[in-house]
């Protein structure tokens, strides 16, 4: 179960990850061609979830999508897709611990600057340790386990 903020302004004025307070974001310049320059409020909203989660830990698409109340993990996984590299996108993932697929080394050297808990397979590929680095969207993330899903 994904701890969800209390109360309809919950999620305003997240601190973005440069440190500034919360601003109108845009599209990049180009994405699906005549798009318009404002991100849809979907968007917005899935891009301030992944701001909120924790250094070290993790949210998979379908927390995302349960925390906000409102889509699902394809949904998550399309606006990160689109509009991901604004916000440390490595910290939403799959729910199988697997690093994006074509972002592997990226993905893991963000990990391992943020001490992300990670484990091997049986075939020695790093997979994020999830029972370790999930995190519900509860408290402040830090190392207790009033964060842990």
């Amino acid at each position: 179960m994904v701890a969800r903020p209390g109360g309809p302004g919950g999620r305003q004025g997240a601190r973005r990850c440069g440190g500034k307070r919360s601003a109108q974001r845009s599209a990049p310049s180009g994405t699906m061609g005549g798009m318009s320059e404002e991100l849809p409020a979907y968007a917005e909203r899935v891009l301030d979830a992944a701001e909120r989660i924790p250094p070290g830990r993790v949210m998979t698409y379908g927390d995302v999508a349960e925390w906000l109340g409102e889509g699902g993990p394809r949904q998550v996984g399309r606006v990160m897709a689109l509009y991901g590299g604004a916000v440390p996108w490595w910290r939403v993932v799959r729910a199988d611990g697997r690093p994006l697929p074509g972002s592997e080394p990226r993905a893991l050297e963000h990990y391992r600057a943020e001490s992300t808990p990670l484990r091997l397979t049986a075939g020695g590929e790093a997979r994020l340790d999830m029972p370790r680095a999930r995190w519900d969207g509860g408290g402040d993330g830090a190392a207790g386990d009033e964060g842990h899903i």
